[in-house]
């Protein structure tokens, strides 16, 4: 099989998505990252349209990439100019980037009601704006903006502007789903009389060149990676994407989907096993960069993708993995879960004791005891499965290992309100650590960050170096909210240090008792890290 080349659009196509963006030096990072990893092409931004992608391409001149071929985006020139005198154009060549993809209208429909203006200039337009390129030395890669849309309302115009772009000396031409509204038995069966056709008439032409075909697909309706696939079953040799599948509307093929797909289950040669299993953090990488929360259940790179909740499932992992797993997490970057909650078994407990490093055989502790026990505490509102920190200490206490390394004696916070200034809380703690007492207090940010700065300042006399935990994300969720203001509340609490994050929950009706229980939990299991006898 013909090697697949992928091309990557995160930091331009990506970031057409909402609340997606990237800053010049951001999106430089993000590119070191993607040649990293082995991906083809990078496309880095529109240089024509905004100063911050001209600044990005001034920036990549001072690196060499190792892996990856550059390139600019842009369109065509415009109507009634030649190419020489197009800003855009000039600026893709002044970009200094080996490849260069600009897009143009295959759709008649924009032809004639959006840009209005002929079919015949239409054409001119692309053979013109790629031969430009070309002969300034630039690998060009046209994409057929609206080309399935265009194939099914004109074939044989949407043919015509693909040999326009041929005749002007494309490397490779992209067949773009631009609406996102593409079936992939349409993509199948369109792709090989593309290639013939194209093949056909540049025959006719005396031109032998093989022409790239490529694929960008849309996810309006949720088959961007489905019809990525079935272009590369049908012919295609290069895809489009984006890393989490950022992009306008509802995104883009996500690469970190299609890649797995080509390499994994269909054995198409586009990335090294060494560069796959980079995966999940080239994933989270982005994820951070843009400020996005990462979807846990993303395909193969998502926390839970393979994470395991019933008690049928662990059990059976536990004998052969492949029972309830598709493939090697591993391969990917990532990891099995096994998930702790009303639903585990026997399976479960014990799995994640082993994985968590706590000896359940310790003073005759039953696991059937601890699954009970479990159940009842989630029946009262935790939930263990997103909280490992407090899971652990849980079978610590029920199998009597648990040392704590700190004891709370007392905490008082206060929130005071003055009438034109915001809320200004307080928080003493009164702690015991062995036989010694430490009595501390801490402003902060509201009640919680005020208790957590407290027990910091006072945990740090006994244990110095905590500045390295910080707090990641704090999360209240009413349980039942038909108790109004008395409801319980859940708290889940993510911290980190350099090593690794954990979670840690409380549950109370009272919203401060309950961030106090995740809070400690929290500090426990990072002074136990550290503190390991």
């Amino acid at each position: 099989m013909e090697p697949i080349l992928l091309y990557d659009t995160t930091l331009r196509d990506g970031t057409q998505g909402e609340n997606i963006n990237f800053s010049a030096r951001e999106k430089i990072r993000i590119a070191r990252r993607l040649d990293d990893i082995g991906i083809h092409y990078i496309e880095g931004g529109f240089p024509g349209s905004n100063p911050r992608d001209l600044e990005f391409f001034k920036l990549a001149r001072e690196i060499e990439f190792k892996h990856a071929r550059l390139a600019a985006f842009g369109s065509t020139r415009r109507s009634g100019i030649s190419p020489d005198d197009d800003p855009n154009l000039k600026t893709l060549v002044e970009s200094d980037t080996p490849a260069a993809t600009i897009f143009g209208k295959t759709w008649d429909l924009h032809v004639r009601q959006i840009i209005g203006i002929t079919m015949e200039e239409n054409l001119a337009m692309i053979q013109e704006s790629v031969r430009f390129l070309h002969e300034n030395n630039m690998e060009v890669i046209y994409d057929a903006e609206h080309f399935f849309d265009g194939y099914r309302d004109n074939p044989d115009y949407a043919c015509e502007t693909l040999l326009a772009a041929c005749r002007g000396g494309a490397a490779g031409i992209v067949l773009c789903d631009t609406n996102g509204g593409a079936l992939p038995f349409d993509v199948e069966a369109i792709i090989p009389v593309i290639q013939q056709k194209l093949k056909d008439e540049l025959v006719k032409d005396g031109n032998s060149t093989s022409i790239k075909i490529g694929i960008h697909t849309h996810d309006d309706c949720g088959l961007a990676a489905a019809n990525a696939i079935a272009a590369v079953r049908s012919g295609a040799t290069m895809v489009h994407g984006t890393i989490n599948g950022y992009g306008e509307r509802c995104g883009n093929a996500d690469l970190t989907t299609v890649i797995p797909l080509l390499k994994l289950k269909l054995g198409y040669d586009c990335m090294t096993d060494k560069n796959l299993a980079k995966l999940k953090k080239l994933s989270r990488f982005v994820s951070e960069t843009a400020n996005m929360t990462p979807l846990s259940n993303r395909p193969f790179v998502g926390k839970s993708a393979f994470a395991h909740k019933g008690g049928v499932h662990v059990s059976a992992i536990m004998k052969n993995a492949r029972a309830y797993e598709h493939m090697t997490p591993e391969l990917t970057g990532n990891k099995r879960r096994v998930l702790i909650s009303d639903l585990a078994g026997k399976s479960n407990v014990e799995y994640k004791a082993r994985e968590l490093g706590v000896n359940l055989n310790a003073n005759g502790s039953s696991s059937r005891q601890i699954v009970s026990e479990i159940k009842k505490l989630e029946q009262n509102g935790f939930q263990f499965d997103v909280a490992d920190g407090s899971f652990k200490i849980l079978l610590e206490k029920y199998t009597r290992q648990f040392k704590p390394l700190f004891e709370l004696e007392s905490f008082r916070v206060s929130i005071e309100k003055d009438k034109d200034q915001p809320c200004s809380s307080h928080a003493t703690i009164k702690i015991a650590v062995g036989d010694k007492k430490e009595i501390t207090a801490a402003e902060g940010n509201g009640p919680v960050s005020a208790l957590d700065n407290a027990l910091r300042k006072a945990l740090e006399k006994f244990y110095p170096g905590l500045d390295s935990m910080g707090l990641v994300d704090f999360k209240v969720r009413v349980i039942d909210g038909r108790e109004g203001t008395a409801a319980k509340v859940r708290v889940l609490i993510d911290s980190r240090d350099k090593d690794q994050i954990w979670s840690t929950i409380g549950v109370s009706e009272d919203i401060i008792e309950a961030s106090w229980q995740a809070l400690a939990d929290s500090f426990q299991f990072k002074l136990s890290k550290k503190n390991k006898p």
